[in-house]
């Protein structure tokens, strides 16, 4: 046990963390990774990994998406819109848009087509299904965001969206920035220049993801739904806060 947890957000350049140690003592470290793996074995080995990507596929899709997503969506108002609907795991698996959509069809009730957004996200999916096992669990946790500022914020959700037609919202990242710092962590970290191909949203995720990865560690975060379900390959399937 290194006493160390991470918090991952993926972005055009890969993956952005956020390292933390859990008793809070230390500054945070900031990192830019191509491959998710490189978080894993990552010199400062963290006990516990928090990343918005999901994790656990289902073959079949019921409305809504799969049980997490619907769980999560009612807590935070407005800002539900950033909750995708995941589709099965075989539409996942579909490196074409249209085929895509073709398969999530046939694999959900009511049949269901795939949003451009999730489509984007499918690579990432894949390249972390591609290393968990039921065993990893231990360490990798789903986790998302706007659940993770609604936990810090009094679990109410956020007054204002992150972005604005797929622009990043300058008084949004101000109010989840406001609240980080309130939370514990500097100014000056969350505002320090970023390498070309990370955006002020990337850290920010990443940096409340680190928190969630903390209350995880400690045995205070709970996952959405209560229950979690499995998938075929035995994956939880689970959001956490």
């Amino acid at each position: 046990m290194t006493g160390r947890v991470a918090g991952v957000d993926g972005c055009p350049m890969g993956w952005a963390a956020v390292f933390q140690t859990i008793d809070g003592v230390g500054a945070p470290v900031f990192a830019v990774v191509d491959a998710f793996a490189a978080i894993l074995d990552h010199p400062l080995r963290p006990d516990v990994i928090a990343v918005d990507m999901p994790i656990g596929l289902p073959e079949r899709i019921g409305r809504g998406g799969r049980g997490p997503e619907r769980a999560v969506r009612p807590l935070l108002g407005e800002r539900q819109s950033s909750v995708f609907a995941v589709p099965s795991r075989a539409a996942v698996m579909e490196e074409d848009y249209r085929r895509a959509c073709q398969v999530a069809l046939a694999t959900s009730d009511p049949p269901k087509k795939v949003s451009k957004q999730c489509f984007h996200l499918f690579p990432k999916i894949r390249e972390i299904d591609a290393l968990m096992t039921p065993a990893l669990e231990a360490r990798v946790h789903e986790c998302h965001p706007e659940l993770g500022f609604w936990r810090l914020n009094g679990e109410r959700p956020m007054g204002l969206p992150k972005k604005v037609k797929s622009r990043a919202n300058p008084a949004g990242l101000a109010e989840r920035r406001d609240l980080l710092v309130h939370h514990g962590y500097e100014e000056s970290f969350l505002t320090r220049p970023l390498p070309s191909g990370v955006g002020a949203d990337d850290r920010l995720d990443a940096a409340v993801l680190a928190l969630v990865a903390i209350r995880i560690a400690t045995g205070e975060a709970e996952s959405f739904p209560a229950v979690p379900g499995r998938d075929a390959k035995g994956l939880r399937i689970a959001i956490w806060a």
